[in-house]
């Protein structure tokens, strides 16, 4: 079973990932990985982030009704 040190480490080698890959890469369930992320962001040690709007492939996100349902959440290290 994945720990702390584990998401942290990944986070560190990957920079920014989304829960669902970091849960995929430990094969962890979402909900497990979203709670040791909260832990971590609560110690100080992680922070989420939202991905850059110019990420949308279509380049239309900033004039899109439903741009904020596409809004990634990704998490990383603090500094």
């Amino acid at each position: 079973m994945a720990s702390l040190v584990d998401v942290r480490d990944l986070l560190a080698l990957q920079g920014r990932m989304e829960a669902q890959r970091i849960g995929k890469m430990l094969a962890l369930p979402l909900p497990r990985v979203a709670a040791m992320l909260e832990q971590l962001e609560r110690m100080g040690k992680a922070q989420r982030v939202q991905a850059e709007p110019d990420a949308c492939l279509s380049s239309g996100c900033k004039g899109c009704p439903e741009s904020q349902g596409c809004q990634r959440e990704l998490w990383m290290l603090t500094h």
